[in-house]
């Protein structure tokens, strides 16, 4: 079974030889942890890929889906422990500057309904040719690659996603009730831009997997009512959608982290069949998750902070791992990035065990 067929079928809740190992947000680490690896093992030029023998995950197609032209990445203010700069959004933080942190969110592009009308005029013009200027190499590669599954969308673009980060955290939450219209119209015009490029992309490359990055819950839940996801969102979920039942496309996958109790039956009605990275802390079980919704393909669940702690404590998440795998539709792995609390040894350990389990 080719790595592509594999991890189709997995996310399809449908019978393969085995589930994948290696594929998905949960097998890499933050930069901090990498040289905490790099360090304990001895091996300075450490490429954990070839290491451990992870398989390749879908190929993403190169695409601008941002602002175009983008903003000017430029330093505002610098010192010894932090930066303050402007990234390709127009979105102003503050960065530690080893990066092991968070940024602070400062200032967001749009403030007002002026703002965002000069933005979309200016930035968010289809423009295909520049943002798919990469598109006849990339279907070229893909041509020869057909063992590999293709994939659009990523990080940071999302219905809810792009449009937080366009305004704010605070102020996308009370613009839903201060600004609706304007809130709608940013979701319609980022989704309407990325569904007209999918459809340029459909033309020369068959799509696998569609993928939309939200993060938008915390430890109590989603960050909105379902009504308000109904609401606004949901419509713009319908048209990805459409445009994969239109083109063959097998998976529509969503990111968030935080519990997601709600959101995944929601989304669930409008296409979505695949799920990550069911952050543990924050209270999602996969065994529940596979149990209550058998159709869903689940990528994560496993708790990055145990495997800090003793190889009992990984033993027990493998445990977990082998109940959900028993039950299909599963790509174990990490509930998030690795942090640097797990050491080398752990990782070691639990990749070896998660590698026998699996039976690759």
């Amino acid at each position: 079974m080719t790595y592509r067929d594999r991890a189709i079928k997995t996310l399809l809740c449908q019978e393969t030889d085995r589930a994948p190992f290696g594929v998905g947000l949960g097998f890499w680490p933050w930069g901090e942890t990498m040289q905490r690896w790099k360090e304990e093992s001895g091996i300075e030029d450490l490429n954990i890929y070839n290491y451990f023998g992870y398989e390749p995950s879908f190929m993403s197609v190169p695409i601008d889906m941002g602002p175009l032209p983008a903003f000017e990445n430029k330093v505002i203010e610098e010192n010894d422990d932090f930066v303050i700069s402007i990234d390709g959004r127009g979105i102003t933080m503050r960065n530690r500057r080893n990066g092991t942190s968070m940024p602070e969110w400062i200032s967001h592009p749009i403030k007002t309904e002026d703002d965002w009308l000069k933005y979309k005029e200016k930035r968010l013009q289809l423009k295909p040719d520049e943002r798919l200027s990469g598109l006849d190499e990339f279907a070229a590669a893909a041509a020869e690659k057909t063992d590999v599954g293709v994939q659009v969308g990523c990080f940071p673009w999302g219905v809810f996603g792009t449009a937080r980060d366009l305004l704010g955290a605070e102020e996308i939450l009370i613009g839903f009730y201060t600004m609706p219209d304007l809130i709608r119209d940013i979701m319609q015009t980022c989704t309407d831009l990325w569904v007209a490029l999918y459809e340029r992309i459909a033309q020369k490359v068959q799509i696998d997997q569609i993928h939309i990055w939200e993060d938008m819950s915390g430890k109590q839940g989603s960050l909105i009512s379902m009504a308000m996801v109904e609401d606004f969102m949901m419509p713009e979920y319908d048209k990805i959608a459409d445009f994969a039942r239109r083109n063959n496309v097998p998976i529509i996958s969503v990111d968030s982290d935080g519990l997601v109790d709600e959101l995944v039956p929601t989304m669930m009605k409008h296409g979505i069949n695949a799920y990550l990275p069911f952050e543990v802390q924050a209270g999602n079980d996969v065994e529940v998750y596979r149990d209550k919704y058998p159709t869903l393909g689940i990528d994560g669940g496993i708790d990055k902070n145990a495997l800090a702690r003793t190889k009992k404590d990984i033993d027990r998440e493998l445990a977990k791992v082998e109940r959900v795998l028993a039950k299909g539709g599963y790509i174990p792995g990490a509930d998030h990035l690795i942090p640097p609390n797990v050491s080398w040894e752990n990782w070691k350990y639990y990749c070896e065990e998660l590698k026998r389990i699996i039976g690759v």
